[in-house]
């Protein structure tokens, strides 16, 4: 009975503490504050297909609405609304993606640092240490200046929307020309001030909070972890951690969209190559990896640090073990025999499987193969706009090397 109970309170109290080292990504801020408040989210509900309608609705239906009652004009605005892929992008496929993408990520970065205390790889003696910097993440999270600074990026968008809107050409859905003098239309007044704002502070949001779980994890990496090179994962158990990103295919894909639709208008107004495609294609790879490799890198020096103490702790052992063999198989030692070594009593055991497993292991936490699904998120809207002027067998070559090679 008593071992039951002891049994309970330690189920329980690890329970707890993996309940204290919960980083809730999309909760928290000034910004979630003001959805709970206005009843569009709940604290254990983030009423992500109600908000995703919402939002979408305000930033890309509201625009096409405007853009009815140009049908009457002689140059009506709807087909050109409906046909630029700038809107489609980034009021609809990008605002959806990144509010759907929350969600994920949330229960995704839930897992991984549970799996932190499950492992377990973090000791006992160190678990206060992690609560006090998930707690400092939170802070972070939540900070007022973070979301402040992301509204101010919001507010340039708009200056910055408004300049290039009015150099768009007389034919834009979101630009009418009244003698030599470009006017905005409502669509466009619209889209200045509500829709791309939008879309840049969400983007902006995510990115900070992606950079506080960054930090988190750099943290987390400077402990004393229970690292062992011989775990079956060929990562000394972390394998999981590297697996994170994957949780952000979503809004890579929303971030993705809006810049390959920015391809896609160039396209449009001039020649693209397929050399030029291929070159920003990887230029946003290499960017998206090493947005993700930051807070992973921090693993690689703990990581190669237990790989090079293992071997050679693994090589005097095993020194030590076949000189043992050596003797009993002819009598003595070949080289420098030693008879106080040849009475000591030592135990036969094969280090052999463990020396090649430790060899093995990889101090990288990011490669191709992990990160597959968030590289395909980041090239597959560039293939899509690439495709609807160059030959789409080239394009999807260029595809293929990127993701595979």
């Amino acid at each position: 009975m008593m071992k039951a109970k002891l049994a309970s309170e330690l189920s329980g109290s690890a329970s707890h503490r993996e309940d204290r080292l919960e980083f809730l990504a999309s909760h928290g801020g000034p910004f979630f504050e003001i959805q709970r408040r206005l009843n569009i989210v709940h604290e254990r509900n983030l009423h992500t297909s109600r908000r995703i309608l919402m939002f979408v609705a305000a930033a890309w239906v509201v625009p096409l609405l405007l853009t009815l009652p140009t049908l009457a004009w002689q140059t009506p605005t709807l087909r050109a609304y409906l046909t630029d892929p700038g809107p489609w992008a980034r009021f609809f496929i990008g605002i959806a993606a990144f509010l759907a993408a929350e969600q994920a990520v949330e229960s995704g970065l839930r897992r991984k640092l549970g799996q932190f205390l499950r492992a377990p790889l973090i000791p006992p003696s160190l678990h206060g240490s992690v609560i006090v910097a998930v707690d400092k993440s939170l802070k972070r999270r939540d900070s007022f200046v973070a979301e402040a600074a992301c509204l101010a990026l919001a507010i340039v968008s708009v200056l910055l929307a408004f300049a290039t809107f009015r150099q768009a050409p007389s034919t834009s859905w979101a630009v009418t020309v009244t003698g030599d003098v470009p006017h905005l239309t409502l669509a466009g007044w619209w889209s200045v001030f509500i829709s791309i704002p939008l879309f840049i502070f969400l983007f902006a949001r995510g990115v900070w909070r992606h950079l506080v779980w960054a930090q988190l994890l750099r943290n987390i990496a400077r402990l004393d972890l229970r690292l062992v090179s011989t775990h079956p994962d060929g990562k000394g158990g972390l394998a999981f951690v590297g697996e994170y990103p994957n949780a952000y295919v979503l809004f890579v894909f929303g971030v993705s969209c809006g810049m390959a639709a920015a391809v896609a208008k160039h396209q449009m107004q001039g020649d693209l190559s397929v050399a030029t495609l291929t070159t920003i294609m990887a230029a946003w790879l290499l960017l998206v990896l090493a947005f993700f490799a930051y807070p992973l890198s921090a693993f690689s020096k703990p990581l190669a640090q237990m790989k090079d103490r293992t071997l050679l702790t693994l090589s005097a052992r095993a020194t030590t073990l076949q000189r043992a063999s050596e003797r009993k198989a002819i009598g003595e030692n070949v080289v420098a025999p030693d008879v106080a070594e040849a009475e000591q009593s030592i135990d036969p055991v094969d280090l052999s499987k463990q020396y090649e497993q430790t060899r093995k292991l990889s101090s990288m936490l990011v490669n191709r193969r992990t990160l597959l699904p968030v590289a395909a998120a980041a090239l597959i809207p560039f293939a899509i706009a690439g495709a609807s002027q160059l030959p789409y067998k080239e394009v999807f070559s260029v595809l293929k090397k990127l993701l595979l090679v």
